[in-house]
């Protein structure tokens, strides 16, 4: 038999290996990471875009002036990011490492120093937001905080 075939096919089956195993479901703490590097690079839609689920759903902890607590599919997500850039000059930010929770959810806090920008009040925030994980996308996020 031909040396060359033989290690050719060696060299197919490590790659299909590798695929096998690079094309399997990220775990829910690998997500959270890159969630988390998104974040911090301030990179919000691009996270949507890459993490989350089309029918991803969003829960507030209380509904926003003039929104719905919650949003449902990728398009609402999205249109909550908008209005969130929209709205507030970022002035600082620190989003933690992720804690995970068993198989599918894990957490990361999120504290920001905002201004929000048609009332002129500047205020700090602190929030956890809780993800579920299906697959290889984000589900469902929760956020955590009190206003006042």
């Amino acid at each position: 038999m031909n040396r060359r075939i033989v290690l050719g096919c060696a060299h197919t089956v490590t790659h299909l290996r590798r695929a096998v195993r690079d094309s399997s479901p990220m775990s829910a703490h690998d997500i959270g990471k890159k969630l988390v590097a998104f974040c911090r690079d301030r990179n919000n839609l691009d996270s949507i875009n890459t993490l989350y689920a089309d029918n991803v759903v969003s829960v507030e902890s209380v509904a926003p002036a003039g929104g719905q607590r919650v949003a449902e599919g990728i398009e609402a997500v999205r249109g909550k990011n908008q209005w969130w850039e929209t709205n507030h000059e970022i002035h600082s930010s620190e989003v933690s490492d992720p804690y995970p929770h068993g198989d599918d959810k894990f957490a990361v806090r999120f504290t920001y120093d905002v201004t929000n920008k048609p009332s002129g009040q500047r205020i700090k925030m602190d929030e956890i937001g809780v993800f579920t994980v299906h697959g290889d996308k984000v589900v469902r996020e929760e956020f955590f905080y009190t206003m006042g």
